[in-house]
């Protein structure tokens, strides 16, 4: 045999392995793929971990009296309380995160007539409950239960 031939003997037997490999990864493309369902009951609270931050998730939100009687003194709706939970700024400041019962977050913003809101949210285990709603610019006369000089809400 001549030495003139085997690179290309050579070349040959790598092009044809190259073919046989990829003729055998072909084949694993009629393989049936497992079934996903959807069918499983998952506890929506276990997807997100609500100890690390706030979970802006509005499918857990409650109002307490004490909100929903601010939120009507001062024509702010659950929508717009709902738009401030995804997309407000948290002021840590006004947050109490070591609150014993529950973290407490103080998030701000503006509403869609443009309302310079602050609402706050307490995050419990199972719920996250509005506690109150306060409109930063305009002072409202408002009597709601729970309403004391001790707990002014202002800025």
């Amino acid at each position: 045999m001549n030495k003139k031939w085997a690179p290309f003997i050579l070349i040959a037997i790598l092009g044809a392995a190259v073919l046989i490999i990829k003729s055998f990864k072909g084949n694993n493309k009629n393989e049936p793929k497992p079934k996903v369902t959807n069918n499983d009951k998952k506890d929506p609270s276990a997807e997100v971990n609500r100890d690390r931050g706030f979970d802006r998730r509005i499918s857990f939100i409650e109002y307490s009296k004490h909100a929903k009687c601010r939120m009507d003194c001062r024509h702010i709706s659950q929508a717009e309380v709902e738009e401030i939970m995804r997309d407000g700024k948290i002021n840590y400041n006004k947050s109490d995160l070591q609150n014993a019962r529950c973290p407490r977050y103080a998030l701000e913003g503006n509403t869609r007539d443009d309302q310079h809101v602050r609402i706050v949210f307490a995050q419990c285990n199972e719920s996250t409950t509005v506690v109150t709603v306060i409109d930063l610019d305009t002072e409202f006369k408002c009597s709601c239960p729970g309403d004391d000089n001790k707990y002014q809400n202002r800025n």
